[in-house]
């Protein structure tokens, strides 16, 4: 059987062909009028595919990278902050914070599951000078109550920042950036904008900019005043991945074509999109007889605790060479013990569908179970079924 190679990891993950086909004819120098009237028209959409009214940087870098420049920007040698791990992901933000010199407090949870508010609100005090979170923790496939969080920080009573990790958040998650009084937003272009990776993103509150006038870390490349100046101008402060941006800007008229002309509209049609393929997912796993790992799961990812006494790597080897199909196994003290499918970006019905059904036959083939085929399939058309007859039910409410 012909086998064809397709992406199920939750980044990178599969290329909008749009945005490959505008990424490979692209030749214009970074320092002309065509590469300015670029640069200047994806920083705007970005605040609408965000949905921020805040200044949006697009640096060459991973997300890691605008991470990294979230904790040298904003806080100095010594500074209280919070940091809310609950994976590998959370851990990072932890050493990240370290490596500056902060003093790093924990809400700590283990891996699948989320923090209460309580707890969230127990360890906050008017010396706390930044919050550091993902939205959606991308090892384990747990969402956090980001919304919660925000509330909890902005009564705080001190100056403290709120900074989240939506680098699989975006484009699966609906966020009121502005509202809430995110001050730190991060994305990846390797994620939901169906682009290769190279590129990160974020949208800075005046809150955050203010802070960094005053704060004493290092900084040089990841000087974010230094790319708002420049951005300003219409230019990168240093060389721009130039192709990489022309494969955003086919992306974000891609997600506006979703929104039918309107990108905000394109960014909510993503995430349910999102949505609907995780609920599909999980309604077939669930129908397999195995366990979903997250206590609170996201849209980005179904993250599946392995069959007892199975090692989840065997899965994950049997849906490549059986079908080409690359799921991703567990992260960190979850390797081994679980797998992830991911529905972040370019994935649709069929996608969904046809990597359930191939689950079952990975199934039959790694375990002893006898596996009833179809039945993961049908769980997830009567998902779907349930959502388009909500969406017709919603379409014929409006006309009336």
């Amino acid at each position: 059987m012909l086998l064809k190679n397709r992406l199920f990891t939750p980044g990178p993950t599969p290329l909008l062909p749009a945005a490959q086909n505008a990424m490979a004819a692209f030749t214009a120098h970074h320092r002309t009028a065509d590469f300015k009237a670029l640069y200047t028209r994806v920083l705007a959409d970005m605040k609408d595919f965000i949905g921020t009214a805040n200044d949006v940087l697009v640096v060459a870098s991973s997300g890691t990278g605008v991470m990294e420049g979230s904790i040298s920007n904003l806080t100095s040698p010594g500074d209280k902050v919070l940091v809310l791990t609950a994976g590998k992901f959370g851990e990072r933000w932890r050493d990240l914070a370290k490596a500056y010199g902060c003093n790093v407090d924990l809400v700590e949870k283990p891996y699948g599951e989320t923090f209460s508010l309580d707890e969230v609100r127990s360890k906050l005090t008017p010396e706390t000078r930044a919050v550091y979170v993902q939205s959606t923790e991308s090892s384990t496939g747990v969402r956090h109550d980001v919304q919660g969080i925000a509330k909890l920080v902005r009564g705080n009573g001190g100056d403290t920042l709120l900074i989240v990790d939506a680098i699989t958040g975006l484009g699966t998650t609906h966020f009121d950036v502005d509202g809430w009084g995110i001050d730190v937003i991060i994305g990846g272009s390797q994620k939901a904008l169906m682009i290769p990776p190279g590129l990160a993103y974020c949208a800075i509150s005046e809150r955050a900019w203010k802070r960094m006038e005053t704060t004493k870390n290092p900084r040089y490349y990841f000087d974010f005043r230094k790319e708002r100046k420049a951005a300003a101008k219409g230019e990168s402060a240093f060389t721009p991945a130039t192709s990489l941006f022309a494969a955003l800007g086919a992306a974000l008229d891609f997600i506006r074509q979703m929104g039918n002309g309107d990108l905000a509209s394109g960014r909510k049609a993503l995430v349910d999109n999102a949505e609907l393929a995780a609920e599909m997912t999980r309604a077939g796993v669930k129908a397999l007889g195995l366990k979903l790992f997250a206590a609170s799961p996201g849209a980005a990812l179904t993250a599946v605790t392995s069959p007892s006494g199975l090692d989840s790597g065997k899965i994950v080897k049997e849906f490549r060479e059986s079908f080409s199909a690359v799921v991703a196994n567990g992260q960190g003290d979850m390797k081994g013990k679980l797998f992830r499918i991911a529905h972040i970006g370019y994935y649709d019905f069929l996608d969904t569908v046809g990597i359930l059904a191939a689950l079952e036959h990975v199934l039959a083939a790694v375990t002893d179970k006898t596996v009833e085929y179809g039945v993961a399939v049908r769980a997830a058309q009567q998902a779907f079924a349930r959502s388009r007859s909500g969406e017709l039910a919603e379409m014929a409410g409006a006309k009336s």
